[in-house]
């Protein structure tokens, strides 16, 4: 059953006035429904195209967190044949939040880490709901050196809250986690792309998100703090979660002008969630053109290309 968000209300009234006509059809007690059912529901894609047209910072980042939008194992299932997950730090243990493993691209080997929510209560509780522990970002280091070591490119799937703030993840080191990924991204030789698929959240992000380019998906959003915890600290109201979502710039639209990503990929009207194959086909088309550019270049150009390049990004914002 499709899930609705609260300002989709309209949409989720009329394509339920549909499948309920189409019910009725299929029993047999209805004569003929089927010019009703049209116009209900070219009523419906009507409205959701009206609604898709105007969304606001708010609106996309509740679009970003939907429950049924494709998360890390959807694109990596999806693109990435022959996948090996690797698992543990070698110094703690295995953080179910990070996907992390080798396979193959098109052919090409690669290697591919993902922050993972999970679909289910089950699987959510496993993956911690994509918030990375210390060893997590370890593990990504782990895998990002071998990458480095072998000639191999990088791909990173972003879809996270934030790393994760509990004590026992502090004591264990989680700012120095988060700094060494993010000085591994930026001392790659080899191409690294990263595809922001829903949530970017803070330096847990960006931890694995440091690449060479960096794209994100229509409705994702990428920022330094959760609208509510900014809200929180600037107003000290979470309630005015939206006016924060607005000032903060966090959308693919505000951060494309600011030149802090580089490239936006398209997504079904009603959001990813609603035609995931198609969203995966279209990030696999981005990830393919990305890895023929940055194919071409040596190490050290890649190299002083992303540093540049994110030095850039702080002096373009100060």
């Amino acid at each position: 059953m499709r899930s609705y968000l609260e300002f989709e209300k309209s949409v989720a009234d009329l394509e339920g006035k549909v499948q309920e006509l189409k019910v009725l059809a299929e029993g047999g007690e209805a004569v003929d429904v089927d010019d009703e059912i049209a116009r209900l529901q070219e009523k419906a894609d009507a409205a959701l195209r009206d609604i898709y047209s105007k969304l606001t910072p708010w609106q996309k980042t509740l679009i970003a967190r939907h429950p049924d939008r494709p998360h890390a194992a959807d694109y990596i299932s999806g693109l990435i044949t022959d996948f090996t997950a690797l698992a543990g730090d070698r110094k703690f243990a295995e953080d179910s939040a990070i996907i992390a493993g080798f396979g193959r691209f098109h052919g090409q080997s690669v290697a591919v880490l993902g922050q993972e929510k999970g679909h289910d209560t089950e699987s959510r509780l496993k993956r911690n709901f994509g918030m990375a522990r210390p060893e997590g970002y370890r593990k990504a280091v782990r895998i990002m050196e071998l990458a480095d070591r072998f000639g191999i490119p990088v791909i990173s799937f972003v879809d996270t809250a934030g790393a994760y703030p509990g004590i026992g993840a502090e004591e264990r080191g989680q700012a120095e986690a988060i700094a060494r990924s993010t000085d591994t991204c930026l001392g790659l030789t080899v191409p690294s792309i990263s595809v922001v698929i829903g949530e970017g959240g803070s330096g847990g992000a960006i931890a694995i998100a440091t690449a060479s380019h960096v794209a994100m998906l229509e409705h994702s959003i990428y920022s330094v703090i959760s609208p509510e915890a900014g809200a929180s600290i600037l107003w000290r109201d979470s309630a005015r979660a939206q006016d924060a979502a607005t000032n903060m710039k966090i959308t693919a639209q505000d951060l494309m002008n600011l030149k802090v990503i580089d490239e936006i990929i398209d997504e079904p009207i009603g959001g990813a969630h609603r035609a995931k194959e198609s969203v995966i086909h279209n990030t696999g088309k981005t990830i393919e053109n990305a890895l023929n550019t940055l194919g071409q270049k040596d190490g050290a150009t890649l190299r002083t290309e992303r540093r540049e390049k994110f030095l850039r990004i702080g002096r373009n914002l100060s």
